[in-house]
């Protein structure tokens, strides 16, 4: 068996003449004989396996030589450091002038050590960047398990055990939902299951103290706002979305915290998302030659513009009645104050900033005394004094 030994001698040699790797092998160990005393022949400790193979590597260039010996030892660190310095004593190979120079004494086990370190550096910062999220996915695995059974039917619809019970609860859209939220300790979520509210939610909703629409964070969660929305009205007291273009089925655990600690009063978060829809679906009509036909409850408003003066508004309210004239000014004020508008009756051009108001409390029709070219915009159609 081989010796690997425990050190490496890393020499070079340049010769002024063509010589070969035998020749080279052939001095070392000849010119060194005798010089060592009997413990260190080179001869007999290679075969006694102590000193093994000599390594010799030559390159000739134009009648010189140049190259790199390695040789390895088992001996004591003394004892090697000794044939290192007897390879220097070589000066000549064969009939050739030689120069041996001792470069390095590479201690082997030191290399293999640094290196058993560097690899196990890497190794553990390996295990600590993925041993935390294995654990957790294998702990959120089992919790799944134990989670599902849990969760409820109520009147066919998927929910959490405490949703009847809770001053609270959170609406999501499917199952799925449910369940993940099931897997951090949230018992209180029921899921729509599909479009539309069932009238047993309506009523679960009303008797609550709070109400979240906790829903995925892309067209299909701002769509389903506004169907909660207006099926609940003032039952639903808070909104929280998923992050842009994030479900909540799959959501962190971390994150559905996130998005809860961030949920918004329902009031302000639906007239904003549905701004935000609207500017996403924005597209703006000429009047062309045509004239536009302005709705029969539009035109029934066309009397509320008696007695306002130069660019005062009275907004619409659900039962059809106006509120007290308000300034171009106050109006975005009383748009948020105003619970249920359905119009803006304004005494002037209706502007840009008519049609971003109107859009952003929701409302779909604005009467204004004139029109410019854009007549809808922002999801609201304006009508002039002319139109009716």
């Amino acid at each position: 068996m081989a010796n690997e030994g425990k050190y490496v001698i890393h020499a070079t040699i340049k010769a002024d003449g063509t010589v070969a790797r035998k020749d080279v092998v052939g001095a070392i160990f000849g010119q060194t004989e005798g010089l060592l005393g009997e413990d260190l022949q080179l001869r007999k400790l290679q075969r006694t396996g102590r000193i093994g193979h000599v390594d010799v590597n030559l390159n000739n260039n134009k009648g010189r030589v140049k190259g790199e010996i390695t040789m390895t030892s088992s001996i004591d660190q003394v004892s090697t450091a000794v044939i290192g310095a007897a390879l220097e004593t070589i000066d000549r190979i064969g009939p050739c002038k030689a120069v041996i120079r001792v470069q390095r004494i590479e201690n082997i086990h030191s290399a293999k050590r640094d290196t058993v370190i560097d690899r196990a550096k890497s190794l553990l910062m390996e295990m600590i960047e993925t041993g935390a999220d294995e654990s957790k996915n294998i702990l959120d695995e089992v919790r799944a398990v134990l989670t599902v059974d849990t969760e409820i039917e109520f009147h066919g619809m998927t929910a959490g055990p405490n949703v009847k019970n809770s001053e609270a609860i959170i609406i999501v859209e499917g199952r799925n939902d449910v369940r993940n939220l099931l897997k951090f300790g949230i018992k209180n979520a029921v899921a729509t299951m599909g479009s539309g509210l069932k009238p047993e939610l309506i009523e679960l909703a009303g008797k609550k103290k709070s109400v979240t629409a906790f829903l995925d964070g892309d067209r299909g969660g701002r769509l389903l706002l506004m169907e909660i929305s207006g099926s609940l009205g003032k039952s639903l007291t808070h909104v929280a979305m998923a992050p842009q273009s994030r479900e909540v089925e799959h959501l962190e655990g971390k994150v559905v915290t996130k998005c809860l600690n961030q949920k918004e009063a329902a009031n302000k978060a639906v007239s904003r998302i549905t701004a935000e829809m609207a500017k996403d679906d924005d597209k703006s009509v000429g009047r062309g030659s045509a004239a536009l036909e302005a709705p029969d409850d539009v035109k029934g408003w066309a009397g509320m513009m008696d007695g306002l003066k130069r660019n005062q508004a009275i907004i619409v309210l659900e039962d059809g009645s106006g509120s007290e004239p308000v300034g171009a000014a106050g109006l975005e004020s009383a748009l948020t104050d105003a619970e249920g508008a359905q119009g803006i009756v304004f005494a002037g051009k209706v502007s840009n900033r008519i049609f971003e108001l109107a859009s952003g409390a929701g409302i779909g029709n604005v009467l204004g005394k004139t029109v410019g070219n854009v007549t809808l915009k922002g999801g609201v159609q304006a009508f002039g004094i002319n139109d009716l």
